[in-house]
């Protein structure tokens, strides 16, 4: 009988960690704040999404070509780009920072902070 009680705590145990574990892996990164537009590494423009109030259109122009962005309250995407892959149209909306965006062709890469522009400023 006790090694049955042993089994069945072990087991509870188990459960408990595999739960535990689930909900840190699979729960989502708090979404940002402000996108950060890169071009070659260096920041081109940062968008504060909280103060978005209506649809806004964002054209990056590169010497490799343009990008078209999509804003809207708390996400972007891109919209639009000449780029022959298209994988960053197809990677959609961007409202979390757990991934940027990026477009390897132009050298683009949008990603989410936590700050506002207003906090990047101050600080």
């Amino acid at each position: 009988m006790a090694k049955t009680g042993t089994w069945i705590a072990v087991i509870a145990v188990i459960l408990l960690l595999s739960v535990a574990a689930s909900l840190l892996l699979f729960s989502r990164p708090a979404a940002g704040h402000t996108a950060e537009i890169y071009v070659d590494g260096a920041l081109y423009k940062r968008v504060d999404l909280s103060r978005i109030t209506s649809p806004e259109r964002i054209e990056v122009k590169t010497e490799r070509g343009v990008n078209i962005l999509l804003a809207e309250p708390g996400r972007i995407r891109v919209e639009s780009a000449d780029c022959p892959d298209k994988v960053c149209v197809e990677a959609g909306w961007l409202a979390s920072s757990a991934a940027p965006i990026v477009c390897l062709p132009h050298r683009v890469v949008i990603k989410l902070t936590g700050e506002t522009a207003l906090d990047a400023e101050a600080g």
